[in-house]
């Protein structure tokens, strides 16, 4: 008879109670659960590892989702389109099915939420923090082009050979960037009838078009890793939409991203030369408004902060009913805009994590 390792017994425990609880949620009878938990068992102790079915996988994606402590717009966790990419080899079976995702995704504006798994077994990572990503480019003077949470990314790409088609620019798409940790990666341009941009104009200053704003589409997270039932999917992109504050409030305002408070509260002529004007927080609302406004009338979905609050709150009396209970991190579900006008605002949440979900990983890049 042979012993189960420390780790074999607590991925076994893992596999259970995942297993326990999808299927309940599935409807699937108790015996068929008690053979699934048999066969896993089985597994772990002849390869040390289990294989998730496509519908473990799916629905263990979803409910990853639905426990993400810092994401305000769990309600829509059951609409979570899940694309099995297990069976990806190479770095140009990744990209291909990434490309695949991106043209899904996108839908033309009309945004559907989904995520790619690729195989638990291979050392292939996906390098960028989000599919689609403007680089930042950093000039002998210090100053960064662009978007400097990207730099240090941006540095990474042009040391593997990528350099932007036209000269340097605020917004200049990063590559695709897929490989192991420790060798050279494959650098991938992204074919640009993937990328939605939406350029920025305000629905009451004309002048707010020539500052030749834009900002991408869709939020493709993907560099964390989707862990189900104690099996960690190191590469699984997933997006849904934007709410407009992650643009207008923190990609486009906060002082180490784009800095463009000053800028908009110029050509809106703020008194600038007191923080009593509140010229600052006026700013932002224009910048917000025009976010809004903008993907909006391009056709591209994207969400209020309040309205996001609002979805909120149904996702919290939707799992309630389902008996089940509500985790979050209240300093991320706040909005960085207004935050005490939101439901969210006046209440506390249970941070505890749990299984699945999604967690941070050390980007391939780094070896510190």
């Amino acid at each position: 008879m042979t012993t189960q390792s420390t780790a074999e017994q607590e991925l076994a425990h893992k596999a259970e109670s995942f297993i326990r609880q999808c299927y309940e949620e599935l409807a699937i009878d108790g015996q068929a659960t008690d053979r699934r938990i048999a066969e896993i068992r089985a597994h772990i102790r002849q390869t040390g590892t289990y294989r998730h079915t496509e519908d473990e996988l799916k629905h263990g994606a979803r409910m990853a989702w639905r426990n993400s402590n810092r994401c305000i717009g769990r309600l829509f966790w059951q609409s979570l389109t899940v694309f099995d990419a297990r069976e990806a080899r190479s770095a140009d079976d990744y990209a291909e099915a990434v490309f695949r995702h991106l043209a899904y995704a996108t839908n033309g504006g009309k945004i559907r939420p989904a995520i790619t798994v690729f195989s638990p077994e291979r050392r292939m990572r996906i390098w960028n923090h989000q599919l689609i990503r403007y680089a930042g480019h950093e000039q002998l003077d210090g100053t960064i082009i662009g978007d400097p949470h990207s730099a240090a990314f941006t540095r990474i790409c042009k040391q593997y050979g990528w350099r932007p088609q036209q000269a340097q620019s605020f917004f200049d798409v990063l590559p695709l960037v897929i490989g192991e940790a420790g060798s050279a990666p494959r650098l991938f341009s992204i074919p640009s009838e993937l990328v939605l941009e939406v350029p920025l104009t305000h629905p009451e200053e004309d002048r707010f078009a020539e500052m030749g704003l834009r900002w991408y589409a869709v939020p493709f997270i993907s560099d964390m890793a989707l862990t189900i039932g104690g099996i960690r999917y190191s590469a699984a992109p997933f997006n849904g939409w934007y709410m407009g504050t992650e643009i207008g409030a923190r990609n486009l305002a906060d002082v180490q991203r784009y800095n463009l408070l000053r800028p908009v509260a110029e050509l809106f002529g703020l008194d600038m030369s007191t923080n009593t004007s509140l010229w600052k927080d006026r700013a932002l609302v224009e910048l917000n408004a025009a976010v809004l406004h903008s993907y909006k009338a391009a056709g591209v979905s994207i969400v209020d902060h309040h309205t996001a609050a609002e979805q909120f709150a149904t996702f919290e009396k939707q799992e309630r009913q389902a008996g089940r209970g509500i985790t979050g991190r209240w300093s991320w579900l706040i909005p960085p805009m207004s935050p005490s006008t939101t439901g969210v605002w006046h209440r506390g949440f249970d941070n505890t994590e749990h299984d699945p979900n999604f967690v941070h990983q050390r980007p391939p890049y780094d070896h510190a």
